[in-house]
């Protein structure tokens, strides 16, 4: 490995692990500082570590593998991505702000499910709380692979250890920082995101002399990978859309929301959030498909599809940036890695242990269990990312479509519909759940195919779990008068304050 490529990514670790001991040092010892910053974030943290999150090792290489594989026909993921991200901005990000604090100050979703719906049986919130240990701790476990990729394929260090480096770097600022150390990270690898998607296109670009002589490479090498619906079918189109539907109900991402500053911060952080997002989207997108160009006009080696960015990365720069763009794909999987480890964290501490084990913990313990959880998600993470074959892009979906129907429209309509009751809360949630688990481990096949290469396993989620909501909550009581109350309270806050 070139001296200047290492001194790139140390420069990196350093940066990450004393941002870490920023954090910790300005982090006050209570759950609330340390699982949600104290909502004091500022919008353009809000925005950058939202959209780090979001956006983790699948955009830097999932993504732009996916578009060497088959070219423009994976557009549609990231005009649905685009849409749900927006939208939800919009209509989740207000609401959630204000009911939160409202419904006594909850930390985690779980413990805002249970104060909205005034649930005394605790269901609601325990199966919530399994639900986001379940699927994030596998959606970690594809971070963690995305590491181990790298390290192997850049370094020529084994997979395995790879796998520690990532987790290793990851787990120490997050264990002590907490959220403001969590999302302080996301920022800065934000920021290093945006810049190596534009640059490593950019200089494609110019190496071909434009856009027409790639489209005319790519054209005499695959028709198919200009055609914008080639491989798919109008159920494979929805599909790829469908993923914007998964925006309304990961933990990660809308629990920024829960920490902004204001309300007033919400505008702002959507402008600079969706900027972001759709440059680094388009810079994603764009060296998976100019690489395929590239890689014909070169002759150069390309082994596994979704490390196009680590040999462009290699190829066209010196070793100093190169080792800047190495630490690009570090970013994007240690900020999304670290904000589902918290995630995970809060909701073992709060949903499990403080609210069935310990009623009683005090807050220096609570942030103690915090650590104490990270380190072992971290782990259960790192058994599961043992597979060298798993698809970073696979995981990804399965997860978040998990997350998407289980806890989007129960989000949603939880927000907006105050008829809404405790027990379409749940029905909502095990609906989701489960009909995403059967889609992709079904028996069963659809026309010789198994469901999830008909039709992406989060729209029957999503519809079922919505049917499911509305039905179970028309059959029974309305809700209390104190529920309601709360409800239009939340309303008038967030008109009289955005």
């Amino acid at each position: 490995m070139e001296i200047g490529t290492v001194i790139s990514l140390v420069v990196y670790f350093i940066v990450m692990l004393g941002i870490g001991l920023y954090a910790f040092k300005n982090t006050s010892e209570d759950s609330s500082g340390y699982l949600l910053g104290g909502r004091q974030l500022g919008p353009a943290v809000t925005a950058l570590s939202a959209g780090a999150s979001d956006m983790s090792g699948w955009m830097v290489m999932g993504l732009p593998g996916a578009m060497y594989l088959t070219g423009l026909s994976n557009i549609w993921i990231g005009l649905g991505l685009v849409a749900g991200a927006y939208i939800n901005y919009l209509i989740v990000a207000p609401r959630l702000r204000a009911y939160t604090e409202l419904a006594n100050d909850s930390i985690t979703l779980p413990e805002f499910f249970e104060n909205r719906f005034e649930d005394k049986t605790r269901l609601l919130r325990i199966v919530s709380s399994i639900v986001i240990i379940v699927f994030f701790t596998v959606y970690t476990s594809s971070g963690v692979v995305g590491g181990g990729k790298l390290f192997e394929s850049s370094f020529g260090l084994s997979y395995e250890l790879g796998l520690y480096i990532t987790a290793g770097v990851v787990v120490t600022y997050t264990l002590f920082g907490g959220f403001l150390a969590v999302s302080m990270t996301d920022f800065v690898q934000g920021c290093i995101m945006f810049v190596a998607l534009v640059l490593v296109p950019v200089v494609i670009l110019f190496d071909f002399g434009g856009y027409s002589a790639i489209s005319d490479t790519v054209t005499n090498l695959s028709l198919s990978h200009m055609d914008f619906v080639a491989g798919t079918t109008a159920l494979g189109i929805i599909s790829s859309v469908a993923w914007g539907l998964g925006y309304f109900g990961q933990p990660h991402i809308i629990v920024r929301f829960m920490a902004i500053r204001s309300l007033k911060d919400i505008k702002t952080a959507r402008r600079i959030g969706m900027t972001w997002m759709i440059v680094a989207l388009v810079g994603a997108m764009a060296t998976g498909f100019f690489g395929y160009a590239y890689v014909a006009k070169t002759g150069i080696e390309m082994g596994d599809p979704e490390t196009i960015f680590i040999v462009l990365s290699q190829v066209l720069f010196h070793p100093l940036i190169g080792g800047f763009l190495l630490a690009a794909i570090l970013a994007a999987i240690m900020s999304t890695v670290s904000s589902q480890l918290l995630v995970t964290s809060s909701s073992l501490t709060e949903d499990v242990y403080k609210a069935f084990i310990n009623k009683d913990a005090s807050e220096k313990q609570l942030v103690l269990m915090g650590r104490i959880c990270v380190l072992l998600v971290a782990l259960v993470a790192i058994a599961m990312a043992y597979d060298r074959n798993s698809s970073i892009l696979n995981i990804v979906a399965n997860a978040w479509a998990g997350f998407g129907a289980a806890f989007g429209p129960l989000i949603v309509l939880g927000l907006y519909w105050k008829r809404m009751t405790f027990a379409g809360a749940l029905a909502g949630v095990v609906v989701g759940a489960s009909t995403v688990l059967i889609w992709i481990y079904a028996p069963f096949t659809i026309g010789g195919e198994s469901p999830g290469k008909v039709i992406y396993e989060i729209v029957p989620g999503f519809v079922l779990s919505t049917l499911a909501i509305i039905l179970v909550s028309l059959a029974g009581n309305q809700p209390s008068h104190s529920i309601q109350e709360l409800f239009d309270v939340m309303v008038r806050r967030v008109k009289e304050e955005s």
